[in-house]
């Protein structure tokens, strides 16, 4: 059977069961060039991989049908570090040549050696960035971090002056007190938004399958002293930014902000953890160098495209019982979750574009 007619399968089946579960269309998928990475970042132990895997235009070709046949709209590249991929523009041009968005997730180290690709085959960038210079080279453990990543969005800006380029900070210990000064760099390497979320500590994700000893969780998360600080930064943030965030250079509206403060608090048992809004499950999926897919970052996988098409690892028996079964309000996983994902549709049934990945 086609992926096309996979799709048809289900929509026919929609008319019987509880058709809301099955994936007619994938507007977003989330996936991992390469599985390696060149930062060893205090928050995450990607940089611990050491069996390279990669997935190449050649692997790329056998899953166009799928893509085609879910009606796939956006492809972020995350990982692992998608600039070491060994040809990445031919990679890209696959997915370009399928008129699919493109977006780049990376911490920005090789981004001036490969800004000419970067700004030819991408549609945007997200770039990693944890403080200010000094706050950041220590976070990421790589000298001169901030600095490659800065001359490397010049690069960028030089060869495509409109490219739009965007942060991501990630608070955690080492950086919870720098905020303000996060957002004074992210304008001054020329940004056009910065965005704040939580360190993920509590799930498997990012090569921690076994999860983090203790010692591990008390160099990333917060303790009681620190939570107090956070929450006077966060609300100094809101105070002092207040422009940012209604210009939207600042993504986060000021009570997304507080969830930020709410994460730790719940982490150290102040409050009741929360689940964020998110639909994650039903309108994207995650596909990491080895071909496993899983329905978003933090949960078991539910395939490998090695042994099935993408279109039926979505609507296989185990995918759909995921689905049917995942109560996001009350899942514990869903709970501790730092990266959600909301995406709305309108009449005609188009996403937007704009959701926070």
């Amino acid at each position: 059977m086609s992926e096309q007619g996979a799709v048809i399968n289900a929509q026919e089946a929609e008319l019987e069961g509880p058709g809301r579960h099955y994936i007619q269309e994938l507007p977003i998928l989330i996936l991992f060039p390469h599985n390696r990475c060149n930062c060893r970042c205090l928050m995450c132990d990607i940089w611990k991989v050491r069996e390279m895997r990669e997935i190449t235009s050649k692997d790329m070709e056998p899953h166009l049908e799928s893509l085609r046949a879910l009606k796939v709209r956006w492809i972020v590249f995350s990982g692992g570090e998608p600039l070491l991929h060994s040809d990445l523009r031919s990679l890209a041009h696959m997915i370009r040549s399928e008129g699919i968005r493109l977006t780049l997730l990376s911490a920005g180290l090789l981004l001036e050696k490969q800004a000419d690709i970067v700004a030819e085959w991408m549609d945007d960038i997200i770039i990693s960035i944890d403080g200010p210079a000094e706050v950041h080279d220590a976070i990421r453990d790589v000298p001169l971090a901030f600095e490659r990543l800065a001359r490397g969005i010049c690069r960028v800006r030089r060869a495509r002056p409109e490219m739009p380029v965007h942060g991501r900070c990630t608070v955690q210990k080492r950086n919870f007190r720098h905020l303000r000064d996060t957002v004074r760099v992210a304008r001054e390497v020329g940004l056009n938004s910065i965005s704040f979320l939580a360190a993920d500590i509590a799930s498997e994700a990012f090569n921690r399958p076994l999860g983090w000893p203790a010692e591990r969780l008390a160099a990333v998360t917060l303790d009681e002293t620190d939570v107090e600080g956070l929450d006077r930064e966060i609300e100094a943030l809101i105070a002092n930014c207040r422009s940012e965030i209604e210009a939207g250079f600042i993504s986060e509206s000021p009570e997304k902000l507080r969830r930020i403060v709410g994460h730790f608090r719940a982490v150290l048992g102040q409050v009741q953890p929360t689940a964020p809004r998110c639909n994650a499950p039903w309108v994207s999926a995650v596909m990491e160098a080895d071909g496993t897919v899983r329905p978003c970052f933090f949960h078991q996988p539910i395939g490998n495209v090695g042994r099935a098409s993408l279109a039926g690892i979505l609507n296989s028996n185990a995918a759909l019982e995921f689905r049917r079964r995942l109560d996001v309000a009350n899942n514990s996983i869903c709970q501790r979750c730092v990266c959600s994902l909301y995406l709305d549709r309108d009449a005609e049934g188009n996403c937007d574009q704009g959701a926070h990945v």
